[in-house]
């Protein structure tokens, strides 16, 4: 059995595996074709952070497999109001086929997997979002900018990053990271992507220059500034982010057809321009909607590594 808790515990194959049959469902799903490969099967759904596309996306996904979601927040169960972590897996893990949980601490979801019966799947963390890059690297490919793909992060040294790290270092490609001082990527995850660098042969390049970052690129990307969690640091990171929006300026010293890639929500007039988020809006509103398809290919895959 597998969980999906970061890209780290995964090889390459694995990732463009489960890429592919997101695509092969996507595809037959365009075509009406529903594939009912979880048939009769439960996703619990564990929010202690919300999110719009999360919800939308794993509870549409598990219905078109044929199979049923459930929604619980922190009014809903036990779990952070007395009961053990280790306690709520058990009892989750026994009634349902597989568990997604999108929350704040990553040992809270570490913990929850070593007890659980069955596959456990980061929805995010503080620490990482392994879904969202999936969706990314499927928009990737769908668009054609895969291979050879240069990509700069521009922002701060998030989930996001990390997990742009995982993929980067994963699959080969080079990743340029751009933060302001005192945003930088935590250096335990740099680490570890820089030594499984070594194996796949990508390029990593950290600096405090977005100019540098984005020159040459052919993807440029970001996130919000301020996560869920950071909102009495708003203000505070607006300054400190000053010259690392994401526009027209920003955009001309990429190459000349690099596109712009956003996980969303996207907060215009900070970290990107209203001019430049409308003009790639097609990428960034596909790179949305393949959440759904890649965490169909994703749960299909891990149905059939339960062993």
């Amino acid at each position: 059995m597998r969980h999906f808790l970061t890209l780290k515990d995964y090889t390459k194959e694995e990732i463009l595996e489960i890429v592919d049959i997101g695509l092969k469902i996507k595809k037959d799903l365009k075509s009406g074709i529903y594939n009912k490969e979880l048939q009769n099967q439960t996703l619990a759904m564990i929010f202690e952070k919300s999110s719009t596309r999360t919800r939308v996306s794993f509870e549409t996904g598990m219905f078109q497999l044929g199979g049923h979601a459930l929604f619980l927040s922190n009014r809903d169960i036990h779990l952070g109001r007395g009961e053990p972590v280790k306690d709520t897996a058990r009892v989750i893990s026994s009634m349902c086929d597989m568990v997604m949980i999108r929350t704040f601490e990553h040992s809270m979801i570490e913990e929850f997997a070593s007890y659980s019966k069955v596959p456990v799947i980061n929805g995010l963390t503080d620490t990482y979002h392994p879904v969202q890059l999936l969706a990314d690297y499927m928009t990737m490919v769908e668009y054609g900018i895969a291979d050879g793909a240069i990509v700069a992060y521009i922002g701060d040294g998030n989930n996001m990053t990390n997990s742009w790290l995982m993929l980067c270092a994963k699959l080969g490609f080079e990743l340029r990271i751009a933060t302001p001082k005192g945003y930088e990527v935590d250096n335990d995850v740099l680490e570890d992507a820089m030594s499984m660098a070594k194996e796949s042969g990508a390029v990593i390049k950290v600096t405090n220059d977005p100019k540098e970052a984005v020159h040459g690129a052919t993807i440029v990307t970001t996130d919000t500034w301020a996560s869920m969690g950071q909102e009495d640091e708003k203000e505070q990171r607006i300054k400190d982010f000053a010259g690392y929006m994401v526009d027209d300026l920003m955009m001309c010293l990429s190459q000349k057809d690099a596109k712009f890639l956003h996980c969303l929500p996207a907060y215009r007039g900070q970290e990107v321009s209203e001019e430049i988020l409308e003009k790639h809006s097609k990428i960034v509103f596909d790179e949305a909607e393949n959440r759904l398809h890649a965490q169909k290919g994703l749960m299909v895959w891990l149905d059939k590594h339960k062993g």
